[in-house]
């Protein structure tokens, strides 16, 4: 089987992994770029009627459903009632979006994305979000095994060092060669994408 090396296969949804406020107070460098690199991809996605699907990591007051994540690196993070679990203000979902709360890393577990995904005939997932990673990379992961084309906005991720950042990004296209990207390319190849599909209306 060949390669699939387009970046845009099929319909396309741009997927934002946890772009909450919390992320200013992490490790991560040079946040407020990445932030830039997400709203021009976003943008870019409004414009064409591309499907945007918003995720927060939210864990509830009494703590019940960390599991084993404070078992490593990470501590009490993303509380329910916290202030920092709000998305950034410039990335707000608007009507018509789609939201939704995950209680793990992954975007897949435990929640109803793979569903909202077929039921709106996605092949491709455009991601962007924090951390590198955690989220970013395990929902990329779950989205390669579900057999969904990955595109990875590296401009707007970061990770919890840089190295981790690089690390898994690595991995990421280890997986998908075509998943490596940035926001400078997918922003003209969305815009394409939904001159093409007005067209083709």
């Amino acid at each position: 089987m060949d390669k699939e090396t387009r970046k845009i296969v099929g319909n396309p949804a741009l997927l934002m992994i946890d772009p909450q406020k919390g992320i200013y107070r992490s490790p991560a460098k040079d946040v407020e770029a990445s932030v830039d690199a997400l709203e021009r991809v976003l943008l870019a996605a409004r414009k064409a009627e591309m499907p945007v699907i918003f995720f927060q990591e939210i864990h509830r007051k009494e703590m019940v459903d960390y599991g084993r994540e404070l078992d490593g690196t990470e501590n009490i993070h993303c509380l329910e009632g916290s202030e920092y679990i709000d998305i950034i203000d410039r990335l707000q979902p608007i009507d018509g979006e789609h939201t939704n709360i995950k209680r793990r890393y992954s975007c897949f577990f435990g929640t109803d994305l793979d569903i909202l995904l077929r039921g709106l005939n996605i092949q491709t997932l455009i991601i962007g979000g924090y951390y590198t990673d955690v989220c970013v990379h395990y929902t990329a992961v779950d989205a390669h095994q579900h057999d969904y084309y990955i595109r990875v906005v590296h401009d707007g991720c970061r990770g919890s060092s840089d190295e981790a950042h690089e690390a898994s990004l690595n991995a990421i296209t280890y997986l998908q060669h075509a998943s490596k990207t940035n926001s400078d390319e997918m922003v003209p190849l969305i815009e394409a994408w939904g001159s093409a599909k007005k067209t083709s209306l």
